[in-house]
């Protein structure tokens, strides 16, 4: 049995890795278009939207979304989240109702095919460097001022699979506190063991998410900046914890 499962997941992996490469390929004409331009954004938005639905669902998974507080259409938020999967970006895609611009290191800039799309649509950062950092708040307040969201995994690297979620870094609530607008934790609670990175595991099923009550910072400062971090690290810890218990 265990054979039979590890021969489909070579397959299943296999179907993902061909899908992302594929489908950005055959769609990269009409994006070359709208991302030469940045009052299109939204558009590619849509499409990439459209994408990580599409990848989602060809890969057997069903995103099973729970709401604290709605988010309102046309605001600008800072989305934060668990990192723990290939499939991260495109399951926040999914959920995601106002066009955001994501923040991502400078790595990804590399990746063939996918790296051009995210060196034009992103924000990257290299940590190591101050004037890359710097660089983020200048162009993040840019996005923010056409209407724009951001979106962050405030892990900054998809941890080892023992740890459940890796200490947040600085950056997403730095953010947040400057251009003072509300942050959204969300609890992607599946991920991990339905698509992570060792390669033979993972099966199609359900990926619960829970978008929290949002975390205000209109008023704070960056001495604040702290404590709001810590209180969306224990949202979403306390979360995957619990959802670990009781599956025991």
């Amino acid at each position: 049995m265990k054979l039979l499962k590890n021969i489909f997941r070579v397959f299943w992996r296999i179907w993902f890795y061909g899908w992302v490469f594929f489908s950005i390929l055959v769609a990269l004409p009409v994006l070359i278009v709208v991302i030469s331009f940045d009052s299109l954004y939204p558009t590619f938005f849509k499409i990439a939207k459209a994408w990580g639905k599409t990848i989602i669902f060809v890969m057997g998974f069903k995103p099973v979304v729970e709401t604290e507080e709605e988010i309102i259409p046309g605001e600008s938020y800072l989305f934060i989240a668990n990192h723990a999967s290939l499939i991260d970006v495109m399951l926040m895609l999914s959920v995601m109702k106002n066009p955001a611009v994501f923040v991502g290191k400078k790595e990804l800039v590399k990746l063939p095919l996918f790296g051009y799309i995210f060196r034009k649509t992103s924000i990257w950062v290299d940590r190591s460097n101050a004037e890359s950092r710097k660089r983020v708040y200048i162009l993040a307040q840019k996005k923010l001022d056409q209407g724009l969201s951001i979106a962050i995994f405030p892990e900054g690297l998809v941890p080892h699979e023992d740890i459940v979620l890796s200490e947040f870094k600085n950056g997403a609530f730095r953010l947040a506190i400057e251009h003072q607008i509300p942050i959204v934790p969300m609890t992607f609670y599946d991920v991990k063991k339905r698509f992570s990175w060792t390669f033979f595991s993972g099966w199609p099923g359900k990926l619960r998410v829970k978008i929290h009550n949002f975390i205000q910072t209109e008023g704070l400062t960056i001495d604040d900046m702290e404590s709001i971090k810590k209180e969306a690290f224990d949202t979403i810890y306390t979360e995957l914890v619990n959802d670990i218990n009781d599956e025991k």
